[in-house]
Parts: structure tokens; C-alpha cells; sequence
């Protein structure tokens, strides 16, 4: 089962159509399938149950997609070193210098005779749809990552009216607030661990493996400083370092989360799979309805 380690979280705009047929029909059409010999790159959809043929994975109205994303490795020192060769040899034969389109013509013809003997490098992101709230969650670190995977389902739908879920309150004064006046949400656990920055982005200070309530900290707070990041633990159901742009890093369910299901018995890996998504999807749902709680709800978009 995909357990998520991030969620960078989008609210859907408009309602689309989430039917069964419509949409393993629209993620058809850009279904992933490796690498040609003469490919740079595939990216498409691959099916997150393994075995099934499905490119998607319903509970009630939870979905479960898996974009993937293969890229052939070609070093570029022996992308080079080939290309010097080839360059000093043909300088030589013709006893002139190459012009820079003939330079680039044979480095394509260098790069499409290493290809086939290249490796590959698989990434897969899972994205997880909430129909009930019209939440979009993607398993990502990096917005470009998101934002390719975005891409790619808008392309598959035909259309994809996102935005980034945003809070009324800004994060970065909110986490302030709790660890300078020692007012946790009833919800969560400062661990410790956070960043602070300066109003102007200039000094920025990490810390691990220290009190959030030390002088030192609350020093800096008192000077000015936010807390941009700030590890938390949630009902000890998971840990996530909660960013000042709302998205949620290195989640980590609990021991006692992950085996809540472990009376399923192996062989039945379908079943494991059914029950470990409705229970992470429940547990993010949750835990995103009590941040939006604790932080003063979703931003009023003009």
C-alpha cells in the first residue's frame, strides 16, 4: 500500500466526474509503458493494486491513482567523452574545425546509440482524491513534482480546476503563536524540532533534538523570528513537520496504525491493500480537519 510520507494538498474548484468507466477511460489514454529503445522518458499512469488491471483504485469515494515516471540515466561525462572522440576524429579526417550544428548532431547521434544500453530511473507519486471533500492529496516533497503530476491528470481529464488548499490563518504566525505562548492545539505535540527565519528571509536557524520552550528559542520569537517548519505529532496516530506553506512533510503513521490490519493474513494482499487506504484516508481526512480547525479554516478565495 502507497502510505504517504507527504501530502501537498489541493481543493478542487468545480465538481468533475468521478465514474468508474469515465475515468479508466480518461487515464487510458495516458497510460504509462516503458521505456523504447530510442525514449528518453515515459510518464503515464500505472495501476496501484498489483496484479489488477485497473489504472485507478476506488473505496466508496476515495480514489487512488499512481502516476509514473521512468527516465533513461546517461552520464554526462560519457556522453562527452564519446562526443571528443568522435569530434577529434572527424576534425582530423576533414582537417577543419566543427561547426556547433554538426557538434550538435553528433551528440544526438551519441546520445541515441548509448540509450538502449542505459538505465532507467522509476519514480512513483501517489495521488489520492477525496470526492466527499473535493481535496486532492499528492505524495510529494517538491511542487515542481506536484505540479508534473497535476499536468498530467489535467491532461487525462481534459480539465483540472485545483488551487493549493491555503488556511485563513498563516501558518508561519500560528506556529509562533503556540510554541511563544505555549498554546498547543488540543490536537497536537510539538516535537522537537523547527526552522525559524527572520521576517526577511536573511537569518534562518535549525534545530533538532531541542526544546521548543528553551530560552534560546523563545529568545529568538521574542526578537522577531517565525517558525517556518515545525515537527508535530498528531493523537500519537503519526508524525509530520507542517510547513509554512501549508503542505505537510515526512509523515509518519505510528507503529500501532500500520498494524491495526495485520490480522489479514498476507496471501490476501487485495483485501490488506482495501483496508490500509481506507484507514491512512481516514486518518489524513481527520487530521486535515483538525488543522483546518486550528487554523482557522480554508482561505476565502476572491
Amino acid at each position: 500500500m502507497y502510505w504517504f510520507k507527504n501530502a501537498m494538498i489541493y481543493r478542487l474548484t468545480k465538481k468533475l466526474d468521478w465514474s468508474e468507466e469515465a475515468l479508466q477511460q480518461n487515464l487510458t489514454q495516458n497510460a504509462y509503458h516503458p521505456c523504447g529503445q530510442s525514449d528518453m522518458s515515459r510518464f503515464g499512469w500505472s495501476t496501484p493494486l498489483r496484479g489488477a488491471e485497473l489504472l485507478h483504485f476506488s473505496v466508496g469515494k476515495q480514489i487512488l491513482l499512481v502516476a509514473h515516471k521512468e527516465e533513461k540515466i546517461i552520464p554526462s561525462h560519457v556522453v562527452k567523452r564519446e562526443l571528443d572522440n568522435r569530434i577529434d576524429e572527424l576534425e582530423q579526417k576533414e582537417n577543419r574545425k566543427l561547426k556547433k550544428t554538426e557538434k550538435q548532431a553528433l551528440k544526438d547521434d551519441v546520445v541515441s546509440v548509448l540509450l538502449p544500453r542505459a538505465f532507467s530511473k522509476n519514480q512513483q507519486t501517489a495521488i489520492w482524491i477525496n470526492t466527499e471533500t473535493n481535496l486532492i492529496y499528492i505524495d510529494a516533497a517538491s511542487s515542481k513534482r506536484a505540479e508534473d503530476v497535476l499536468a498530467l491528470l489535467r491532461k487525462s481529464l481534459g480539465s483540472l480546476p485545483v488551487v493549493p488548499l491555503a488556511f485563513a490563518n498563516e501558518p508561519a504566525l500560528m506556529m509562533t503563536n503556540w510554541i511563544a505562548r505555549n498554546e498547543m492545539p488540543q490536537y497536537l505535540t510539538a516535537l522537537e524540532e523547527a526552522e525559524l527565519k527572520a521576517a526577511d528571509d536573511k537569518g534562518i536557524i535549525r534545530c533538532k533534538n531541542q526544546p521548543l520552550d528553551s530560552e534560546e528559542i523563545l529568545s529568538h520569537l521574542e526578537k522577531g523570528k517565525f517558525i517556518t517548519k515545525l515537527a508535530l505529532d498528531w493523537e500519537t496516530h503519526l508524525s509530520f513537520v507542517l510547513n509554512d506553506d501549508g503542505t505537510l512533510k515526512r509523515l509518519k503513521f505510528a507503529d500501532n496504525i500500520r498494524e491495526k490490519n495485520d490480522d489479514i493474513l498476507k496471501e490476501d494482499y487485495a483485501q490488506r491493500f482495501d483496508a490500509d487506504f481506507i484507514l491512512m484516508t481516514g486518518e489524513l481526512t481527520a487530521l486535515t480537519e483538525n488543522l483546518l480547525d486550528d487554523l482557522g479554516g480554508e482561505k476565502t478565495r476572491l
